[in-house]
């Protein structure tokens, strides 16, 4: 395992977190000032460059934050956890903006701080398994005519600095194809930066798009590049640009148009080379139409429209995918991957997907731990897979089977996206007994909980509406916080803790679902 770098100017703190770390089994090198670890990462190697980065803030010869913000440049996936004994407002608010993965104020209770770092290197090793999987992949899948009519068009715009708008469905791999256009381009050699502009609270999304200079707004203590200066001389993608503020488009539309921009609190203005490419799974058209959208920015950034195929689009290529995201997960849990028989792919290949090729593979990663023998045979299919029936027969419907739902205990919560797939969600399991009450109260609980879930789902589903998995997952997802911050008094790292997820999943979801 990578070493924990501690950088504080106190011997006494290197020290003490040296010692409780080791007995930990975590290994550690320290640092003084910021200049020696800056320096040291310009000649780490991967083998023993940091796992994370535990740094003071106020320090002879560089601050914490300055640090910080130099270390995102250069290893922007790598968690950075700031500790100071000044514990103001304005170091926390700017230790979070500058992508900190925890704020530690001095004087720190020894066993938190330990389990504090332990979450970040689990943190660190969980983003290390998804590049290597990124990494071992191949860029895109598919023998359809419709994928193949998408890969000739990423072939014919491989030499183009055009922008690019993809349409698609939610899971259909919208990024993917960014990417390939970006590694298939001119600027290859350039930064890829993405950004989902739905996933960023509209108060922070003009600073995290331009950046801020010092002293901008409250806790904006040292200058912040934003996504546009990061991906100078490369790609930026903007993932859900449908779901941009109406005055934020405006801004952008001024940087497509002659490629200047102002930092937030800025007077200078910032020039940036960079190829947009943007991303919707909605109908701007219509958006434009309602207002919601400017028709001049539409316009800008639908220069080339490529649109993306959902998978019941392309059932011919669930075959191909099905034995591909198999052998990923196998790699990826350490086990022998498993066959599955002819049989149950074509069962497999009657689901529509409503969450494509993100869906297939949470399903194939559930079937790799759940499936009881080396070949995978129809009986093993998850229940919704089983009851699928041709989209123009009949919707597919919760079966007497189907077990509450419940966190993903095969993978990483942090990653699971809330619109889709749960790799458990729905599994075929024993059901739990829950903390009080007999066995038949038990039952009937469950029972209960699983008729409401059927007869609402179905009540939406017979009303013609589209959006039946965003309804009831944001009203689960809002009385489970509120229920676990209740439970907890109004602590969120603990009601994360409760609930199995992590503290920036927690926060995300407050500000998404409007829990303020």
């Amino acid at each position: 395992m990578k070493p924990i770098w501690i950088v504080d100017d106190d011997q006494s703190i290197r020290f003490v977190l040296e010692k409780a770390l080791l007995r930990e089994g975590l290994p550690t090198r320290s640092f003084t000032n910021p200049r020696e670890v800056l320096a040291a990462l310009d000649i780490a190697t991967e083998a023993d460059g940091p796992q994370i980065i535990v740094s003071d803030i106020r320090m002879p010869g560089g601050s914490g934050l300055d640090l910080l913000e130099q270390v995102k440049i250069k290893l922007p996936g790598l968690p950075v956890i700031i500790m100071t004994a000044f514990s103001d407002l304005d170091s926390a608010v700017s230790a979070f903006q500058g992508g900190a993965f925890e704020y530690l104020p001095k004087p720190f209770d020894l066993h938190k701080a330990v389990e504090l770092i332990r979450r970040a290197v689990e943190e660190s090793q969980r983003e290390e398994v998804a590049e290597e999987r990124m990494a071992a992949a191949p860029e895109m899948l598919g023998q359809a005519p419709a994928m193949q009519d998408v890969f000739r068009a990423i072939g014919r715009l491989s030499q183009s600095m055009v922008t690019v708008m993809i349409t698609g469905e939610s899971g259909s791999g919208k990024e993917l194809v960014a990417r390939a256009l970006h590694k298939h381009s001119p600027r290859a050699n350039g930064p890829f930066i993405a950004i989902n502009t739905a996933a960023i609270p509209k108060d922070l999304l003009e600073s995290e798009l331009f950046g801020h200079e010092r002293g901008a707004f409250t806790g904006a203590q040292t200058l912040r590049r934003g996504r546009f200066e990061q991906a100078d001389g490369g790609t930026l993608f903007l993932d859900e640009i449908g779901d941009m503020p109406f005055d934020l488009q405006t801004r952008l539309l001024r940087v497509l148009s002659d490629g200047h921009f102002y930092r937030v609190g800025g007077h200078n203005a910032v020039k940036a080379n960079v190829r947009v490419i943007a991303a919707t799974h909605q109908d701007l058209e219509q958006r434009v139409k309602e207002g919601s959208f400017r028709e001049d920015l539409f316009h800008r950034l639908n220069v080339i429209r490529l649109r993306l195929p959902a998978l019941r689009e392309r059932r011919e290529d669930v075959f191909m995918l099905t034995r591909h995201f198999l052998q990923q997960s196998a790699k990826q849990l350490g086990v022998e991957p498993k066959r599955i028989s002819e049989a149950a792919l074509q069962q497999l290949s009657l689901f529509n997907f409503p969450g494509n090729v993100r869906q297939l593979e949470n399903i194939c990663h559930w079937l790799t731990v759940m499936a009881p023998a080396q070949v995978i045979e129809p009986k093993d299919l998850p229940p919704e897979v089983l009851g699928a029936t041709p989209e123009w027969k009949q919707a597919p419907a919760l079966t007497e089977k189907t077990e509450p739902l419940r966190q993903d205990r095969t993978g990483d919560a942090d990653k699971t996206s809330a619109s889709a797939y749960s790799s458990e969600a729905f599994a075929p399991a024993t059901p739990q007994p829950v903390a009080t009450g007999t066995g038949s109260d038990n039952a009937g609980q469950v029972a209960q909980w699983e008729t409401g879930l059927e007869a609402e789902a179905l009540a939406l589903l017979i009303s013609g509406r589209s959006d039946v998995w965003d309804v009831l997952t944001r009203r689960f997802e809002s009385r489970l916080i509120q229920t676990a911050l209740a439970n907890t008094h109004g602590r969120r790292i603990e009601a994360a803790h409760k609930l199995g997820i992590g503290r920036n999943t927690i926060t995300r979801k407050i500000q998404e679902l409007n829990l303020e």
